[in-house]
């Protein structure tokens, strides 16, 4: 850390706790201003160029400002924003209703970015349930896994580069800070994707909540208030929900992905028409 402060003019101080994928800590930078360092772990999964080019586009509209960025060290410089979203316990309909403006101000043409396709993510998730129900020993049925694959067979062919948008592709409310003017989404994976990606995200998360009326219900709100496609919604959900389900059984992080896989086991099969 040394080197980045002297650098960068900043003092690291405390470090957060749980990260398994990068370096965060708290930073302050010469004239003052609270910042925060991340600084990404070579083979994590993460990769800090798509965060940095996520983050320059947006220009801190629905992401942290970008203050500095390190290729070399994948290190980032970041606005310093408040509390998660998780812990003002804040009801389900309200969370998806700010996450869904939150995610909408990222929403944007940025053909020259050089960030993965829709496209691309559809094929690699295919692949990923592909290979983990095998490696898992099947912990679903393969008929959710087929539900999945055409899912994301369909997404794929359907992505138009023309039309694509940059997303941010993890949103939740583990990742929405509060800022000055409301939340303001961290740790950007960077995709240029249907928008409709975002909101399947959201279709993945609380999957206790989603059987307790009708599943579909809540990709026609998501879809209704964005002006979405609810088809692409759910679509999205079905491959996001199958997906983390078998990695949260693969790192036996319970009881998510037995809630996850139960979930998906419950609307196999159903479509949005």
């Amino acid at each position: 850390m040394a080197g980045l402060e002297a650098a960068w003019g900043i003092t690291v101080g405390r470090a957060y706790a749980g990260g398994s994928e990068a370096f965060v800590a708290d930073a302050i930078r010469a004239d003052g201003t609270p910042a925060v360092l991340k600084v990404v772990i070579p083979g994590g999964g993460k990769d800090a160029g798509n965060e940095a080019a996520v983050l320059r586009i947006v220009e801190g509209d629905g992401c942290p400002e970008l203050y500095r960025y390190d290729a070399e060290q994948g290190a980032l410089l970041m606005e310093r924003l408040g509390r998660p979203m998780f812990e003002l316990g804040l009801p389900l309909g309200r969370r998806l209703e700010i996450l869904c403006d939150t995610a909408a101000l990222i929403w944007r043409p940025a053909a020259d970015s050089g960030l993965p396709t829709g496209a691309e993510k559809a094929r690699w998730l295919a692949e990923f349930i592909t290979r983990l129900w095998e490696e898992l020993d099947h912990p679903c049925s393969e008929k959710v896994v087929e539900h999945a694959l055409v899912s994301a067979r369909r997404r794929e062919l359907a992505h138009r580069d023309e039309k694509a948008v940059l997303v941010h592709g993890d949103v939740h409310q583990l990742n929405a800070l509060q800022s000055d003017d409301g939340f303001k989404l961290v740790d950007p994976d960077g995709l240029l994707a249907e928008a409709e990606y975002d909101l399947g995200v959201l279709m993945r998360g609380d999957p206790v909540e989603l059987l307790a009326g009708d599943p579909l219900e809540r990709a026609r709100r998501l879809a209704a208030r964005t002006g979405l496609d609810p088809v692409a919604t759910w679509e999205w959900g079905v491959i996001e929900r199958v997906s983390t389900g078998l990695l949260c059984t693969q790192i036996n992080f319970q009881p998510l992905g037995r809630d996850t896989l139960r979930t998906a086991e419950a609307v196999a099969g159903l479509a949005m028409s």
